[in-house]
């Protein structure tokens, strides 16, 4: 019995880190992605998710053009069909725009066919709106399985995940959302924030609008450098940074 107890204990530790590895950001178990450089690399890189959304993702814009900093969007694909014009507008002030597949959903629960198609058809739907544009990806909620990577590189497609947490989803002031990024910067960072909401056009972000503009003029103060996610993996590439580590 007492082997068998510790069989079953075994097999459900199992369980749990297999199924945190699904949506750890920084979990490398089913497939390598981009998270991030090694600490001490004086580079930040700001990211997107959820867009387009109107008004903020204009004026997240904005404060980006003031400060003269890049970012990386990953767009949903139905949002760009509506507002394609918002799109265009990130493409042309510069920003790096990624793939956040066409309606959101969490892949891990996807088959292989349905996954393939959310893929393959936000990245038509970006095309349609912006024309060229990265290869980067990034799957909803951080969720993925062996399959979903293997999908996404048989596309074409670049994994891209992060390992700051801003924690902005539920709209928190913007004091909080500042708070909660710099308790976790070491340099070398790729930062989750939302200009969006994956589940209709117009959530509020105005918080987020608001801590991006106090988090650039901080941490440029004490010599960081905003990048995008494509110069960050250039660097990598080139040997002039550490390697991607998975986790800190």
């Amino acid at each position: 019995m007492l082997i068998a107890a510790l069989v079953g204990a075994s097999a459900a530790t199992g369980a749990i880190v297999a199924g945190y590895q699904t949506m750890s950001p920084t979990g490398q178990w089913y497939g390598r992605t981009f998270t991030c450089l090694a600490p001490g690399t004086k580079q930040i890189a700001l990211t997107y998710d959820d867009g387009p959304n109107d008004p903020h993702t204009s004026a997240l814009l904005d404060v980006l053009a003031k400060h003269g900093v890049h970012a990386t969007f990953f767009l949903i694909g139905r949002y760009v069909r509506q507002r394609p014009d918002v799109a265009r507008a990130v493409a042309q002030a510069g920003h790096v725009i990624g793939n956040h597949t066409v309606t959101h959903p969490s892949l891990i629960f996807k088959s292989a066919s349905e996954t393939r198609k959310e893929l393959s058809d936000c990245r038509a739907i970006l095309q349609d709106a912006i024309g060229e544009h990265s290869n980067l990806f990034r799957p909803p909620f951080g969720g993925r399985r062996p399959s979903t990577l293997r999908i996404a590189r048989e596309l074409g497609l670049e994994p891209v995940m992060w390992n700051v947490t801003s924690y902005d989803w539920n709209a928190p002031p913007a004091a909080v959302i500042e708070r909660k990024v710099s308790s976790q910067i070491k340099g070398g960072d790729v930062i989750l924030l939302h200009d969006g909401g994956h589940k209709q056009i117009g959530a509020d972000r105005s918080q987020t609008v608001l801590a991006t503009n106090h988090l650039i003029a901080k941490y440029k103060s004490e010599g960081y450098e905003f990048v995008t996610i494509s110069e960050m993996m250039k660097k990598e590439r080139s040997g002039s940074a550490p390697k991607t580590i998975a986790a800190r």
